[in-house]
């Protein structure tokens, strides 16, 4: 694999491309405008290129989901700028750009500002962009204090049944991701839930499916619990 540059590695992708993987991709929600490279090798680019900001850009400016894709795992998330950020949310329109973008946006310093400012939006993407870097948010940083999410428990009761489809689906992924943060939000969020009742999200020709919320924060909470068990006995 060449990756002296961004030219070269698009060439490159374009060769490697499959038909069936196409396929997939678009079965997935993917437009026309991918080569239908594997994740596998995605994963050896990765490996070749480390974090490559510039190389990154330059994938990302391409238009191509799986150059995309690649320039999420490659950009570094400290030299991320707002600008960018928001200039690349408005492009997402379909869940597999949306999560990888979402998961690179929780690790910049821009987290917390992009997740408020996006959640407000009435575009379906940017706004689950918004909501899955509020789960990150609630899986991953310590640092925010319980009353910071509690909010966004009521927010979600009242907005996610008349949410737009892929949007409802990540507001379900941050409501299991606050529950299983810890046993002072679990009650509440467990409540907010029942409330809420079933939650009906299109996933087109996939097999995908809406967790239930409270089956799954128990299994969150659980795994967890298992992971932190296994780590006290090899101490």
């Amino acid at each position: 694999m060449n990756v002296s540059n961004a030219n070269v590695i698009l060439t490159e992708m374009e060769s490697l491309g499959t038909e069936q993987a196409r396929k997939t991709y678009k079965r997935h929600g993917v437009g026309d405008n991918v080569y239908g490279v594997s994740y596998s090798d995605l994963g050896k680019y990765q490996k070749k290129l480390k974090t490559n900001h510039e190389i990154a850009l330059d994938l990302w400016a391409s238009g191509i989901h799986d150059a995309q894709i690649l320039a999420l795992m490659i950009a570094d998330p400290q030299q991320a700028d707002s600008d960018t950020l928001d200039k690349w949310v408005k492009t997402l329109n379909n869940y597999v750009i949306t999560d990888a973008f979402s998961a690179y946006v929780a690790k910049t310093p821009f987290a917390r500002q992009k997740a408020e400012a996006w959640i407000k939006s009435d575009h379906e993407w940017i706004a689950a962009a918004g909501w899955d870097i509020l789960g990150v948010l609630a899986g991953n940083d310590a640092s925010l204090p319980d009353s910071y999410f509690e909010p966004y428990l009521a927010i979600i009761e009242r907005d996610l049944h008349t949410a737009k489809n892929r949007t409802r689906h990540s507001m379900n992924n941050a409501l299991i991701a606050i529950g299983a943060r810890n046993p002072n939000l679990h009650p509440n969020a467990v409540a907010t839930a029942k409330r809420i009742g079933k939650v009906k999200v299109d996933h087109g020709l996939t097999n995908c499916k809406i967790p239930d919320a409270i089956s799954y924060m128990q299994k969150v909470i659980d795994h967890r619990a298992e992971k932190a068990q296994k780590s006290k006995v090899k101490a």
